[in-house]
């Protein structure tokens, strides 16, 4: 989010010179875009150290959510988190779908599925490390595969691949395997989300629906769930 602010400052750099320039033209008072340039600089300040940036998560989450194809692309890019994630036997202990619901929820960024990563990684020293980061790699790139699976390219995943380069560095692989892994875990992703495409669909319903996840899991078992 630290690039965003950047845009933003820059934004408002541009803004603010261009209204320079035109005020005499449209009658505006020089104070006016000198105040509104300090305004916006004095808000990235405050939430760059005092908030953490989540002051400029929410506000550019909130603006994207205006667009239908965003919130679509946002619920069906998590729905392929959780989908792959129930099937690969990774807890799950909820999720949110936008920034405000993250926030509310004690999480930062614009909000995802939440793993019990703790019991996972206390299963990863008993247990295959291999196996270990195959599910991973798989969970993380299932975003992009099914937005890639609807919209044919994904908009959202450069934190995904990030987390796919941090877990091979967690279990003592070299970093460079990060883009081979990549590939294969959105391989995975694709052939578990297109072998278990209705109840993807029905998942994708309920998320929208901000269903528990224990009736999320009912669904991806194919059992019935009450309205």
């Amino acid at each position: 989010m630290q690039q965003t602010a950047l845009n933003l400052i820059a934004i408002a750099i541009f803004l603010m010179t261009l209204s320079v320039l035109l005020g005499p033209f449209l009658h505006i008072p020089p104070s006016v875009p000198a105040i509104a340039t300090f305004s916006v600089l004095a808000f990235l300040t405050a939430d760059r150290f005092g908030w953490q940036g989540k002051g400029v998560t929410l506000l550019v989450d909130t603006v994207a959510r205006f667009s239908p194809e965003h919130r679509d692309r946002v619920l069906r890019h998590e729905a392929g988190h959780f989908l792959t994630a129930y099937h690969l036997d990774i807890p799950i202990l909820g999720y949110d779908l936008t920034a405000w619901e993250a926030l509310k929820s004690g999480q930062s960024g614009i909000g995802g599925v939440r793993f019990n990563i703790e019991a996972l990684l206390r299963e990863k020293e008993a247990g295959d490390r291999q196996l270990f980061c195959d599910r991973f790699c798989t969970v993380w790139m299932a975003g992009i595969a099914a937005e890639t699976l609807t919209y044919q390219q994904a908009e959202g995943g450069g934190d995904d691949r990030q987390k796919v380069t941090d877990t091979l560095v967690l279990l003592g692989y070299p970093a460079r395997e990060s883009r081979n892994k990549q590939q294969w875990g959105l391989l995975q992703a694709k052939s578990l989300l297109e072998k278990h495409e209705d109840t993807y669909e029905e998942l994708v319903k309920a998320m929208a629906q901000r269903t528990p996840v224990e009736e999320c899991y009912r669904i991806l078992a194919g059992e019935k769930v009450e309205s």
